[in-house]
């Protein structure tokens, strides 16, 4: 929950997500501070900086929300017997069998449309941004219906369609760690729309560079750069444009030690919003089928992730391993009893216990009933012994999931 307060509410174990407001005339880059308040000097040094508003992340910080700000009727102006408890617009959470059936198809759909736009650009046609909004606006409802049957469909690889396919993967998984994060809806739909837009100036690039089988070299990188500058490009005066969704595009190759481009921005330099943005954004990349590369499985794209503190907000990726899962939906893995079966769903308390799909016997290599089972039932000791490609085992995924997911 953010709620922005004023720096004489401010109190240790509030957990400071940027500031929102400070004199003129002081250097904003100074002082744009996040982090955990942890003694009263932290809050004598904002002061004197300058600092008069500050956006607080209750769901990171130690304190509760004060009273003030929570919702409550006017006890002064009604009594009990007055108040008629309003309808509350709850989102209808459905299963992944009921929303994968709409997502399968939304999924195809929005790569279409984003392969055309991509062209459009390409050929030097006008970014149709109504069209980008609608995307944003579908994956955000099917995330917050069940989050899972989206996230499964960015298992599904395609090397010839990477760049408008990462668009969407980028989309999905950004709105699923924001919601996970506790962002309202429509600040995700902000931070999807930023994930849909934050490549799209490749599409100026010479599209060779992307297409060849072989990895880049220094001259060709240094032409693929230009792209950022080249996605402000086409943004610039667009309507619905957001200051957050112009950081996630400009800043979501920085790195916290400096080492990113096009600015070397460090530390506190950088937002939450372009810190999600770089976890996602490589992840993604890391995890896909390209022209020169076969896509590496989500467990080690976790591991660099979290091997480099130096570059990636070590917090959020925690907290992103915790809301996808060492092995993400969609994934196959193989049991202590010699099945395969296919991650249905993640554990939030438990990354390595998710609930499965059986289908498979991999030691007689052939399927078997499906049947679901959840890890952490004190009923077996199950447990996943590794991911596995679905070509290991000569399977294809995107008939798999259609036979266990599609009710």
């Amino acid at each position: 929950m953010l709620i922005t307060l004023p720096i004489s509410e401010l109190v240790p174990g509030m957990f400071v997500d940027s500031v929102s407001k400070q004199f003129e005339g002081v250097d904003s880059i100074k002082i744009k501070t996040r982090g955990l308040v942890r003694d009263k000097s932290i809050i004598k040094r904002l002061m004197s900086e300058g600092v008069q508003e500050l956006l607080i992340d209750f769901t990171q910080s130690d304190v509760s929300v004060p009273t003030k700000y929570q919702l409550k009727p006017d006890a002064e102006l009604v009594t009990k017997a007055d108040i008629k408890p309003k309808k509350a617009k709850i989102k209808k959470i459905v299963s992944v069998e009921q929303e994968f059936a709409k997502a399968t198809v939304s999924y195809d759909q929005h790569n279409r449309n984003l392969q055309s736009l991509y062209g459009d650009v390409t050929s030097g046609l006008k970014m149709n941004i109504a069209l980008l909004d609608d995307i944003a606006k579908d994956i955000v409802s099917s995330v917050f219906r069940n989050h899972n049957a989206m996230t499964i469909l960015t298992r599904l690889k395609d090397k010839h369609m990477y760049n408008w396919r990462h668009m969407t993967n980028c989309a999905i998984f950004v709105t699923v760690f924001a919601k996970y994060l506790g962002y309202k809806e429509n600040i995700v739909h902000e931070l999807a729309m930023g994930a849909l837009l934050h490549d799209l100036g490749q599409a100026k690039l010479p599209q060779g560079i992307f297409s060849k089988p072989e990895k880049v070299n220094k001259l060709e990188m240094q032409a693929i750069k230009k792209h950022v500058a080249q996605s402000l490009g086409l943004v610039k005066g667009e309507k619905g444009i957001t200051p957050l969704m112009l950081d996630m595009i400009v800043n979501h190759h920085e790195r916290l030690d400096g080492s990113g481009y096009p600015r070397g921005l460090q530390g506190e330099k950088l937002s939450r919003p372009a810190r999600i943005m770089a976890i996602v954004d490589v992840y993604d990349a890391m995890t896909a089928d390209r022209p020169h590369q076969l896509g590496d499985e989500p467990i080690n794209a976790l591991r660099y992730l979290l091997a480099n503190k130096q570059m990636f907000d070590s917090e959020l990726v925690q907290r992103f391993i915790k809301c996808l899962g060492v092995h993400p939906v969609g994934t196959i893995v193989k049991l202590t009893n010699e099945r395969l079966a296919l991650v249905t769903e993640g554990n939030h308390q438990n990354p390595i216990q998710p609930k499965v799909k059986v289908f498979y016997n991999a030691k007689h290599k052939h399927h078997v009933t499906a049947k679901d089972v959840d890890l952490t039932s004190a009923e077996h000791d199950l447990k996943i012994v590794a991911s596995i490609k679905p070509l290991d085992y000569q399977l294809n995924l995107a008939r798999l999931l259609k036979e266990h997911l599609l009710v």
